[in-house]
């Protein structure tokens, strides 16, 4: 392996891999195993923070062995500490079937979601919030996620770590409450489609209870769209649905 052509990054290297680095000429050995393991123990103890469960769940030798892999091999696209969650992430993805559990990848991306629901800082769309969630055109909030897991994250941890993922997958609804903090809730598959179908816009939300029954094969009869109006006046409730478009808005 080549070693790095500039100082800082001929430093770096022997910090993250000093199996494939050694250390730059002139700097004593003990010093630099002082670094290294400075270094080494502030980035897991970011990530702890972040997958906490991952970490119970894998054990401190496994999860050290981890973090060491991400710092010695994974390729940051930004040095953002707030985005050091997302690169390990990136990083799990880049390893597939050899970063170690199956269901590893999906358990980090529910850790991680969590933070992204309550910094996201995408502005509010216009909306009236008192609109007629049937007649007029809902607006999803953009801070909530609809989230389709294989594997039963939410179950996951010292206690249980399956071997099979199950035959139906983990349907989740995260959401950033009134207060800020994110929310998680199991939901139907009905539910879950219908937050698909929201946040495609255009139509009313009549029309997307009738869309959503022509889907599920049942009469989109005055039962049906009373419940679905129950429903969505719930998500409006929950901060899920912000209201309608305002009249002036173009659908």
């Amino acid at each position: 392996m080549p070693e790095p052509a500039d100082p800082p990054a001929a430093f770096a290297a022997p910090l993250r891999d000093p199996q494939g680095h050694p250390a730059p000429p002139g700097i004593e050995p003990r010093r630099m195993a002082v670094y290294r393991e400075l270094f080494f123990n502030n980035i897991t103890g970011l990530l702890g923070g972040n997958f906490p469960v991952i970490r119970r769940t894998l054990g401190e030798d496994a999860w050290r062995a981890l973090v060491r892999r991400f710092y010695a091999g994974h390729a940051a696209r930004t040095p953002l500490f707030p985005e050091l969650a997302r690169e390990f992430i990136r990083f799990l993805e880049a390893c597939g079937d050899d970063a170690g559990p199956p269901w590893l990848l999906e358990l980090a991306h529910y850790e991680w979601i969590e933070l992204a629901v309550q910094v996201d800082d995408s502005p509010l769309p216009a909306h009236d919030p008192g609109g007629d969630l049937l007649e007029g055109v809902p607006v999803v909030s953009p801070w909530i996620r609809a989230l389709a897991y294989r594997w039963p994250v939410h179950t996951i941890g010292p206690q249980h770590r399956p071997d099979e993922a199950p035959a139906t997958p983990t349907l989740l609804l995260v959401r950033r409450d009134h207060d800020g903090q994110a929310r998680f809730a199991a939901i139907s598959p009905l539910v879950y489609r219908l937050l698909e179908l929201l946040g495609e816009g255009g139509r009313s939300g009549r029309a997307h209870l009738a869309a959503l029954a022509e889907e599920a094969g049942v009469p989109a009869d005055t039962g049906f769209i009373d419940q679905g109006a129950a429903m969505l006046e719930r998500m409006r409730g929950e901060a899920t649905l912000l209201g309608t478009l305002p009249r002036s808005s173009p659908l």
